[in-house]
């Protein structure tokens, strides 16, 4: 699939079949996750992956609301919780080549380890695509992630930033509500040309 009709047909998708995933496109999934950038090429994320029935099952009871509002979701047969690990960064750059010794937080302008982690969620998104399947980045919400830890026995230092579903889009899949269309911003909204308020015409 070319580039620009993966970003064309990229949507959060919440209604699957329960068809499974063919033999190779978990690992292309994830391989493909492995290419988002990160400062200081930390890599500072990694990711719980669920396949097995059993296992999704366990899942769902931390994301009532969501399971609530579009229960077809659980019919993905591939369920992935990206994590942070906001120390690999800085033990990173206390690095020589770095020189921030301290692992002072308030060194860093922005929360990289999640910006990262976010990243390698939306190469998870876009690969979705490119297979021909469909995908849903969604949130765990706070009061539901220690229990979420537990479960899984994920250790402290790594920070879920959400959920991702994966699978074939179900056949009577909704339509996109085309007050989403009549939302979208365009460049002319959000694009300022050398200074704020900027905004003159787009040339494509």
């Amino acid at each position: 699939m070319e580039f620009s009709e993966v970003i064309r047909r990229r949507r959060m998708v919440r209604h699957y079949t329960d068809q499974p995933l063919p033999p190779g496109v978990v690992d292309r999934v994830l391989r493909n996750a492995l290419r988002a950038p990160s400062a200081g090429f930390s890599q500072g994320w990694a990711f719980l992956v669920l396949t097995e029935a059993a296992d999704r099952a366990r899942f769902w009871p931390f994301v009532p609301t969501r399971v609530e509002k579009t229960p077809t979701m659980q019919d993905a047969p591939l369920v992935v919780v990206p994590l942070a690990h906001k120390q690999a960064y800085l033990d990173r750059y206390a690095e020589p080549d770095k020189g921030w010794e301290d692992r002072a937080e308030a060194r860093w302008p922005a929360p990289y380890w999640h910006i990262d982690t976010g990243m390698a969620a939306l190469m998870i998104l876009l690969t979705a695509v490119d297979e021909g399947l469909g995908a849903c980045f969604f949130g765990i919400m706070p009061e539901h992630l220690e229990p979420f830890r537990a479960e899984f026995g994920i250790p402290a230092e790594y920070a879920p930033i959400g959920g991702i579903t994966v699978g074939y889009r179900a056949p009577d899949l909704p339509p996109q509500s085309a007050r989403l269309a009549e939302r979208r911003r365009g460049l002319e909204d959000v694009v300022h040309r050398g200074h704020w308020g900027r905004r003159n015409q787009w040339h494509a």
